[in-house]
């Protein structure tokens, strides 16, 4: 089996290290079921580095909500062309409830494949078992 490349594991929300591993347990919209793995299931590496590592991916999601509502909302005014306030509360407020599991999801995926200096893929465990 090839490697997947660093997109399709970030896409998959698969292990930084083995790529094979999965980061998440369960569907991100599951209210109780989901949550982070402590340890990748595949070459053991443990996703939180230190105490309270996970922290930062809090202002990763606020620039991923805030990105995602300037679009929409640049999007809503050259479709509708409104200048009602309401107008724009009642369908941003919803899209960012809507998308705070994705963002959850990929701000701590974002945090890991892309700030974390000492987490690199690793080809030897391509095709290890741990």
């Amino acid at each position: 089996m090839p490697a997947l490349s660093k997109f399709e594991a970030v896409i998959r929300c698969k292990c930084p290290r083995c790529r094979i591993g999965n980061l998440f347990y369960g569907n991100p919209y599951a209210l109780k079921k989901q949550r982070t793995n402590q340890v990748c299931s595949h070459c053991g590496l443990y996703f939180e580095i230190e105490p309270g590592y996970f922290y930062i991916s809090m202002y990763i999601s606020y620039a991923f909500s805030v990105i995602e509502v300037l679009i929409a909302a640049f999007l809503l005014y050259n479709i509708f062309e409104s200048e009602s306030p309401w107008f724009y509360c009642l369908i941003l407020i919803p899209l960012i409830v809507l998308l705070a599991p994705v963002n959850y999801r990929y701000s701590r995926i974002f945090l890991l494949y892309f700030f974390s200096p000492n987490i690199k893929y690793n080809p030897k465990y391509k095709d290890d078992i741990f």
